[in-house]
């Protein structure tokens, strides 16, 4: 099993990483939060520990910034803030479990080993297909009749909210917050400009990508119009 360590302090990565180690497993480990999606993207791991308070990027950026980007790993928050309200906003921003500091080792083994067998099973069933595009399990990257499109993170972020409801618009606002997670103040018409881009690289595809003026946009096959709904919650 592979683990990826986002933790900055230096004496708990130790511990860590030896004790895993101990268990057979193979921990990578990463100080920093603003570097923690590159070795995220590198070697995709099994299940990602989570610190909440790291230098360069907050913790809840770092997932906001990776659920938008199709990196689905599990994602253990193990963080000295613990109260209700932190828990609530750590699982609301894309984490799988969440454990508070100072924690038991054993237990904090057992809920690794949890989230593991649960992405397991659920790569046993791949996600479908629809008009030729398929979103892999493994990298989150969208294939197109087997083959990965050449994509950009966000247009990525903006395929995958798209492809969770083919047929339905999503909207604009939804998608932006999808899109552009933890980049801050964006422009409002920023997501128009990932659209346009998509939408030429979709062109070689059966897959349309269709703009609902007042509503949103969503992704059509060639024929009937399908049956349009927005999407107001998270695809």
């Amino acid at each position: 099993m592979k683990l990826l360590l986002v933790e900055d302090n230096a004496a708990l990565q130790t511990t860590l990483s030896r004790s895993f180690g101990r268990r057979g497993m193979q921990v990578v480990v990463c100080g920093d939060g603003s570097r923690a999606l590159d070795r995220w993207r590198a070697a995709v791991p099994d299940v990602v520990l989570l610190d909440l308070s790291l230098p360069g990027a907050d913790g809840l950026q770092v997932l906001a910034a990776a659920r938008a980007e199709g990196l689905d790993t599990p994602v253990l928050i193990v963080t000295a803030r613990g109260t209700v309200g932190d828990r609530v906003l750590g699982l609301n921003t894309g984490a799988d479990d969440y454990l508070a500091k100072p924690f038991d080792l054993d237990e904090l083994e057992a809920r690794v080993r949890a989230l593991a067998r649960r992405r397991g099973s659920g790569r046993a069933a791949e996600a479908p297909a629809w008009g030729g595009l398929q979103v892999d399990a493994d990298s989150g990257a969208v294939m197109h009749e087997g083959q990965p499109l050449e994509l950009t993170v966000r247009e990525t972020a903006l395929l995958r909210a798209l492809l969770a409801r083919p047929g339905h618009a999503v909207a604009r606002e939804r998608l932006s917050e999808l899109v552009f997670a933890g980049e801050g103040a964006v422009q409002a018409d920023a997501i128009e400009v990932v659209v346009y881009r998509l939408r030429k690289k979709l062109a070689g595809t059966a897959v349309e990508l269709v703009t609902l003026r007042g509503l949103g946009y969503l992704l059509r096959l060639p024929g009937p119009p399908a049956i349009q709904a927005v999407q107001a919650g998270p695809p």
